[in-house]
């Protein structure tokens, strides 16, 4: 009861919890269990911290049990379902400078959720469940500030990787969080130049992703200048590694990706295009407003006609 109506005193103790050799094995779940869920009943982001930071890693390990796994996720499931959780949650994503699901959480996640068809086990369709709400709160923050940009980062790390382990599923869900990062943080695309060549199948499977929704995400850039001198740099990049001639494999990755590079760089030379063509049209009407003669209403429409075909008119 008391942890009902004070639930952060079970915050400080969550170290200790997780650390303690007395309170570790399968023995002592069922207690850790009783005493999160007791605090969520009081305040639903302290119950889903507390199974965030000290559950989450246990159901994460290989070493944990059908049945343990089965009591935690009934837990989170009985947290995400409780009345108004998602916007309480939500309010609560970032607490005393703390995330309610902090990048490692994630990258544990989504890894849970979309694992190999061969490493589907039954839990697998509870974690996709709660995966729309719990990524959510992981990519819950203020754009542009200083935290939301170290978040970004962070993020932008494990999925460039994750999105090169050839697993379908989650090479396109880890791709479609890296262009996210990109969106939210202008210096993910500094980042992502300085581990390219290292992780060149992920990039690959970033590219195709922007280039196939190119709508959907150049839409969401608030400047796709960012974009525009990576892109161009990938190019030199990858012109440098075919001319050496190397592994025929390697080659053809390397090919993959300048094919994207090069369809990225025509969509986004055709929206400067545009642009500038607006711009043009707008200079124009506004020049031809000024100098429009105020009775044009009465002019001669076939007058006009015979004006505008007559060589002699222009």
């Amino acid at each position: 009861m008391a942890l009902r109506r004070k639930p952060d005193v079970l915050i400080g103790l969550l170290p200790k919890l997780r650390e303690d050799p007395k309170y570790q094995g399968q023995d002592k779940l069922p207690v850790i269990l009783w005493v999160i869920a007791q605090a969520s009943q009081g305040d639903l982001v302290v119950g889903l911290y507390s199974w965030v930071h000290n559950l989450f890693p246990v159901i994460s390990a290989k070493s944990c049990n059908t049945q343990s796994r089965d009591l935690i996720l009934q837990l989170l499931e009985r947290i995400l379902s409780a009345p108004k959780a998602r916007s309480i949650l939500l309010n609560g994503a970032v607490r005393k400078g703390e995330r309610l699901v902090p990048p490692s959480a994630l990258e544990l996640l989504i890894r849970a959720t979309f694992p190999a068809p061969s490493a589907r086990i039954k839990a697998t369709e509870r974690f996709e469940a709660a995966y729309p709400t719990l990524k959510e709160l992981a990519l819950a923050g203020t754009p542009g500030s200083k935290a939301m940009k170290q978040v970004t980062q962070q993020i932008f790390t494990f999925v460039v990787k994750a999105a090169g382990e050839g697993v379908p599923d989650l090479s396109n869900e880890a791709a479609s969080i890296g262009i996210w990062c990109l969106t939210q943080n202008p210096d993910c695309y500094k980042q992502w130049e300085k581990i390219y060549l290292d992780n060149l199948e992920a990039s690959v499977a970033v590219l195709k992703k922007l280039s196939d929704e190119w709508k959907e995400h150049s839409a969401k850039h608030a400047s796709l200048d960012p974009l525009r001198e990576t892109i161009k740099s990938f190019r030199q990049k990858n012109e440098k590694a075919l001319s050496k001639g190397e592994d025929p494999g390697h080659q053809a990755t390397f090919r993959a990706a300048d094919k994207y590079c090069k369809v990225i760089l025509g969509r986004l030379s055709r929206g400067h295009g545009c642009m500038k063509s607006v711009l043009l049209l707008a200079v124009a009407v506004a020049v031809g407003a000024f100098f429009m003669p105020p009775n044009i209403e009465s002019w001669d429409l076939n007058k006009l006609s015979v004006l505008f075909s007559s060589p002699e008119s222009f």
